[in-house]
C-alpha cells in the first residue's frame, strides 16, 4: 500500500548515461522561507523525496530511478532534523484558511507520524520491518512497465548496487537480541529479497537483448543477493538469543495513534470500542450462521463456508469477480468510478507473502500502468490441513476482492492520484487508506451484495471479525502485556479464523502495532458517514458522501471529519 512511507521525466534519461547520484538534503531545507503555502508544501514534498528516493519512484517520479534512502547514523539524523525542522515551520503558516489550513494540517501530522516511527519507536534500530516498507522492494522495476524493460533494467541495476551498502547499515543498526518475531519476519523478507534479485527479477528481463546490460544487472544482483543473505543468516542467527520484548508500551502506543493518525482517544475507551465491535460482529456471525448452517456451531460454520473453495484457485476466482463488483458499484450508484483503468490479478512474490492478500497501486505520477492484487499461497510448511484451510473460501475471498479492489483499496487510489490536493494525491495514511477498504466491505453487504445470501454474509462477517482482532491485539500485545500466544488463541477462538492465518496475524501485531487501524478507520468512517448523511438524505447520500471522503486523498480522518462537518477542531469519533 502506498502508505505515506513512501513529478516523471522522460525515461530516455536512463538509457546508455549513468544514473546520477542525489545529494543528502539539507536538514533546514524545510525551514528556507518560502512565498507561499504552495511553495512551502513542494519544498517539502521534493525535500522528502531526496531522503527517500526509493518512496519518490514509487510514487511515479522515475527522475529518482535507482535510488535507496541513506540509513546510515547520519542519514537517519538528516531524516530527523528534517522531519523536526518542517514540523516547525509548518505551524508558523498561522494565517492560512480553507484547503491551505487543510493541507498544514495534514502534512504536519505526516511528518509527526515519520518522527514517531524514526525516534521514538526507533524502529531503524529495533525492528526490520522498518527497512522493508522503507525502500527494499524492487517490484516497482518489474511489475510496473512505466517504461521500456531495457530502460527498467537499467534502473533496476543501480537499484542493486545501492543494496550493499544499505544491507550494511541495516546489520549495523539493528540491535540485537530482538523480539522472535521480528528475526522470523527479518529473515523471511531478506532471504526472500535475495532470491528474488537473482531470480524473478532476472527472468523478468529475459527479453531484454542487451549483454553488455545483461551483465552487469548480473553483476549487481550476486553482490545484492549475497549482502542480503548475509542479512537474512545474522538473522536466523539471532533466534537463539531473541526474545518477546515486542511491546511499545501504553504510553508509546497511545503516541503513535495520536502522532500517525491525530487520534487522542484514551486506550481504555478504544478497547471498549473494539470489544462492542467485536460482539456486534459475533451477533450477526450468529444469526448468519442460523440461516446457512442451522443447528451448527459458530467453527462448523466458518467451516462450512471455507470449505466451499473458489473454482480454479483464488487468483482465478478474483479475476472473475472483479468485473460482478464494478457492475454491482455501477447499478446501486454507490460512489464514482473515475477512469476506465482495471486491476490485474498475481500470485504475490514469495518475499511479500505475510499476509494473504495486498494491492500495489500506481503513484499519481506514473500514467497507464495498472494496479496488481496480489494473492498470496499457503506456506508450504504448513500441514496439508493447515495450507488447505489458508486458501480462502469464495465468499470470504469476495470480500477480500471488495476490499483491495472495488470498491476498495483501487477505486480508492482511482480517487486519490486525481485528489486537487497534490499532498494528498501522495501521502495516503494507514487508516484512511485500510479504513476506507474495510468499511467497503459491509457498505457493500449493507448496499446488497448477493441479495442477503446468509453465505455472502458469512464471508464479510469473517473479514470484520480479523480486523476486530487485529484492532484488540493490537492494543493488547502493545500496551496490555497480551502475549503472541494469546493473540494467536484470540484469533481462532473469538474470530473464527483458520490456524494459519491466525499465526501470521499474531506476528503482525508484534511488528506491525499500527494494524489496528482497519477497525479504527471503519468505524471513524461511518460515524462520519451516519453525521453527514443526516442531514442530506440518509442513504441516499452515500454516493455523495463517498465522492467527498475520497476527494481529500486520504487525510487523517479526524481531520477529515473536521472539514466536512464544518467542526471547531479535529477529532475522532465513532
Amino acid at each position: 500500500m502506498r502508505l505515506g512511507l513512501a513529478l516523471s521525466v522522460a525515461a530516455l534519461a536512463l538509457v546508455g548515461a549513468t544514473m546520477p547520484e542525489r545529494p543528502a538534503v539539507a536538514a533546514q531545507s524545510a525551514a528556507t522561507p518560502a512565498a507561499s503555502w504552495a511553495g512551502f508544501r513542494d519544498g517539502f514534498i521534493e525535500g522528502w523525496f531526496r531522503i527517500d528516493p526509493a518512496g519518490a519512484v514509487y510514487q511515479g517520479r522515475h527522475d529518482f530511478d535507482g535510488g535507496l534512502g541513506d540509513w546510515s547514523p547520519a542519514g537517519l539524523k538528516v531524516q530527523g532534523d528534517f522531519l523536526r525542522a518542517s514540523i516547525a515551520r509548518a505551524k508558523g503558516f498561522t494565517a492560512l484558511t480553507g484547503a491551505d489550513a487543510f493541507e498544514r494540517d495534514y502534512l504536519i501530522t505526516v511528518a509527526q507520524g515519520k518522527l514517531f516511527w524514526l525516534e521514538d519507536a526507533d524502529q531503524p534500530h529495533r525492528n526490520p520491518a522498518w527497512y522493508v516498507n522503507a525502500g527494499l522492494d524492487p517490484n516497482v522495476y518489474v511489475a510496473r512497465n512505466y517504461a521500456p524493460a531495457a530502460v527498467r533494467l537499467k534502473a533496476l541495476t543501480v537499484f542493486l548496487e545501492k543494496v550493499p551498502t544499505a544491507t550494511a547499515n541495516i546489520r549495523a543498526n539493528l540491535k540485537a537480541p530482538m523480539p522472535l518475531s521480528y528475526v522470523n519476519f527479518g529473515a523471511a523478507a531478506f532471504n526472500g529479497f535475495a532470491d528474488y534479485y537473482t531470480g524473478d527479477a532476472k527472468a523478468a528481463f529475459a527479453s531484454v537483448k542487451d549483454p553488455a546490460l545483461q551483465k552487469q544487472f548480473d553483476v549487481a544482483a550476486a553482490a545484492a543477493s549475497k549482502s542480503m543473505k548475509a542479512l537474512g543468516a545474522w538473522l536466523e542467527s539471532q533466534r537463539a538469543t531473541a526474545t518477546q520484548d515486542f511491546a511499545l508500551g501504553p504510553d508509546r502506543f497511545a503516541r503513535m495513534i495520536q502522532a500517525t493518525e491525530g487520534v487522542d482517544t484514551p486506550l481504555a475507551t478504544l478497547t471498549a470500542v473494539g470489544q462492542a465491535d467485536l460482539k456486534r460482529n459475533q451477533a450477526a456471525l450468529a444469526e448468519a450462521c442460523g440461516k446457512f448452517a442451522p443447528g451448527a456451531t459458530i467453527p462448523a460454520c466458518m467451516a462450512k463456508m471455507n470449505a466451499n473453495k473458489p473454482v480454479g484457485g483464488p487468483v482465478a476466482a478474483a479475476r472473475l469477480q472483479i468485473p460482478t463488483l464494478r457492475k454491482f458499484v455501477v447499478d446501486h450508484d454507490l460512489v464514482t468510478i473515475p477512469g476506465t483503468e482495471a486491476a490485474l490479478v498475481e500470485e504475490s512474490p514469495p518475499y511479500n507473502r505475510q499476509n494473504s492478500a495486498y494491492i500495489d497501486p500506481p503513484g499519481p505520477f506514473d500514467k497507464g500502468v495498472p494496479s496488481v492484487y496480489y494473492i498470496s499461497p499457503p506456506d508450504p510448511s504448513w500441514t496439508k490441513a493447515v495450507q488447505d484451510a489458508f486458501v480462502p473460501g469464495k465468499q470470504d475471498l469476495l470480500f477480500t476482492s471488495v476490499h483491495e479492489v472495488m470498491p476498495g483499496h483501487f477505486l480508492q487510489f482511482l480517487h486519490a492520484n486525481r485528489s486537487p490536493s497534490l499532498f494528498g494525491r501522495l501521502f495516503v495514511g494507514y487508516a484512511f487508506a485500510e479504513g476506507w477498504a474495510h468499511y467497503t466491505e459491509e457498505m457493500m453487504w449493507e448496499a446488497g451484495l448477493n441479495d442477503g445470501d446468509p453465505e455472502t454474509h458469512v464471508g464479510q462477517i469473517s473479514n470484520a471479525l480479523l480486523r476486530d482482532c487485529r484492532f484488540l491485539s493490537a492494543i493488547g500485545l502493545h500496551a496490555n502485556g497480551m502475549t503472541q500466544e494469546q493473540s494467536f488463541r484470540m484469533f481462532v477462538d473469538q474470530c473464527y479464523q483458520d490456524e494459519g492465518n491466525a499465526r501470521q496475524q499474531a506476528a503482525r501485531g508484534t511488528y506491525d502495532p499500527a494494524y489496528l487501524n482497519y477497525t479504527l478507520g471503519k468505524l471513524m468512517i461511518r460515524k462520519l458517514r451516519t453525521d453527514w448523511t443526516a442531514t442530506r438524505g440518509g442513504r441516499k447520500a452515500w454516493k455523495a458522501f463517498h465522492d467527498q471522503v475520497l476527494s481529500y486523498g486520504g487525510p487523517p480522518i479526524p481531520l477529515l471529519r473536521q472539514a466536512m462537518m464544518g467542526e471547531a477542531k479535529a477529532t475522532s469519533a465513532f
